[in-house]
């Protein structure tokens, strides 16, 4: 009895295994001819590994209380493989699952079902021109940023990186570029092959060819020298955050708007995608991505306040430690932020509840909020400690959230866990703004404290492509609606 088991949880594993390393081909190809990017139940397959895609649908147990089969969700990406797409994001778990257990489960024609799910993006064609992407600093972020680009190189490809801007390198200077964006000590190796350039001092990595620039200020760079043209610039330095110093990059020849990584000054807008990224107009020549904090709160914000009500709260975050501190103790302008990062729990000053209301009016004048840098590198949390307008319970709040999370138009900003056992590192290469600990939330009739972590790099770096594909003004429906 013992071997039967074995042999058959042996066999069910080889053909999980199966299925995967046959749905990766797919994968990679709805992506480079189509800009079609496959997930399920919200964890993307773009670069996934065999494992990656039988542990995605082991987790729709979690949602939906039954497992689903990837011989269930195959023929869906099969079926996807040989139509002729527009740009999408396409869950092929959410349309699995509804095939087989859901509202379709009677359907027996399952070319009829997808073409009634995705009529928005069959045979419609694909009229979005790819646009010119440069990254002014090559920082954290930036080389994030550079990342999630490459990785979608392509034919289809939108938003190509045509270039990097630095401060004027010394010798070697192109290889340590290579080695930092090639190596990271918190998200790890990057997913491909990357070479240096010397002659026309350019990187190339996974088909992609990357200008190097080296300039001192934005307006001294012209860009249609090196076939740029109408260029959105990511400035992620920090150095400038109000209209005139933006308006640099202006200046310079092939460039056509900015976006900062940063909460901006004046009448700038905040972007936080999937909040108020609808005020993003076609002459916006400026704008910012506001910070990682508010990007992680705002959504789980809007989303609370537009079910319960917000009346008033306080937003604490504890918060990784940034290049902005010191290893050691050393002078710092701030207060506290001169001692050593690594060996101390400092109490600093964070926009970020305040800067909520720049992306949700709503909540003007509501909030509060303070921040410490604790000694961890990367992904940070923000605890919201709540007074809503209406009584709840914590199943009733995280039934919601979890929905939100699935099923919402949120539900690229706003991830869902319910491991008992998660800590930060589990977090690390989130590409959720959020992601919402469902086993320490709290509930006393109409107060509510949330736990909501965030990878402050990676989560962030993926909500600023977000705003530059809505600058560039690129469509990407999220299938099944």
């Amino acid at each position: 009895m013992n071997q039967q088991f074995e042999q058959e949880l042996q066999s069910s594993w080889q053909e999980r295994q199966e299925y995967a390393e046959m749905m990766l081909p797919l994968v990679g190809k709805l992506y480079r001819n189509h800009a079609v990017e496959i997930s399920v139940y919200g964890r993307s397959l773009l670069g996934a590994s065999v494992i990656d895609i039988i542990k995605s649908h082991r987790k729709v147990r979690l949602h939906e209380g039954i497992k689903l089969r990837l011989r269930e969700s195959f023929p869906i990406l099969e079926a996807l493989a040989s139509m002729t797409l527009s740009p999408a994001q396409i869950d092929i778990g959410k349309l699995a699952f509804d095939f087989h257990y859901g509202s379709a489960v009677d359907e027996q024609d399952l070319q009829a079902y997808l073409r009634g799910k995705l009529s928005a993006v069959i045979n419609k064609g694909d009229k979005q021109e790819s646009q010119d992407v440069v990254l002014y600093g090559f920082g954290r972020i930036g080389r994030l940023l550079a990342r999630l680009m490459i990785e979608r190189q392509g034919k289809a490809n939108k938003l190509r990186l045509r270039a990097i801007v630095v401060r004027g390198g010394t010798d070697g200077d192109l290889e340590k570029r290579a080695s930092l964006l090639r190596r990271d000590s918190v998200h790890g190796p990057f997913n491909g092959s990357i070479t240096v350039d010397h002659e026309r001092q350019a990187l190339k990595a996974n088909g992609a060819y990357i200008q190097v620039i080296y300039a001192n200020s934005p307006d001294e760079v012209d860009y249609t020298q090196y076939g740029i043209n109408n260029a959105i610039v990511v400035d992620n330095t920090g150095m400038w955050r109000d209209k005139e110093g933006l308006g640099l990059h202006l200046k310079a020849k092939g460039a056509d708007k900015v976006l900062l990584t940063a909460p901006g000054k004046g009448e700038i807008k905040n972007i936080v995608h999937g909040v108020n990224h609808g005020d993003v107009k076609a002459d916006d020549t400026i704008l910012s991505a506001a910070s990682c904090t508010t990007n992680a709160i705002t959504p789980v914000l809007k989303a609370l306040d537009e079910e319960y009500g917000i009346a008033s709260g306080h937003v604490e975050t504890v918060h990784s430690f940034t290049n902005d501190q010191n290893l050691i103790d050393n002078y710092h302008k701030a207060d506290r932020r001169g001692r050593s990062a690594p060996l101390n729990m400092v109490i600093t000053e964070t926009g970020a509840a305040k800067a909520v209301a720049k992306a949700y009016p709503k909540l003007a004048g509501k909030l509060t909020g303070n921040a410490i840098r604790v000694p961890t590198p990367n992904v940070s949390l923000a605890i919201l400690n709540l007074h809503l307008s209406t009584d709840t319970d914590k199943l009733a709040v995280n039934e919601f959230l979890r929905d939100t999370a699935l099923f919402s138009d949120l539900q690229h900003q706003i991830d869902y866990t319910a491991s008992k056992e998660i800590v930060s590192t589990d977090l690390v290469g989130s590409r959720a703004a959020s992601v919402v600990d469902s086993q320490a939330t709290i509930v006393a009739e109409n107060r509510l404290t949330l736990y909501v972590w965030y990878d402050n790099e990676f989560g962030y770096s993926c909500q600023v492509m977000r705003v530059v594909r809505d600058m560039a003004a690129l469509t990407f429906p999220s299938l099944p609606a």
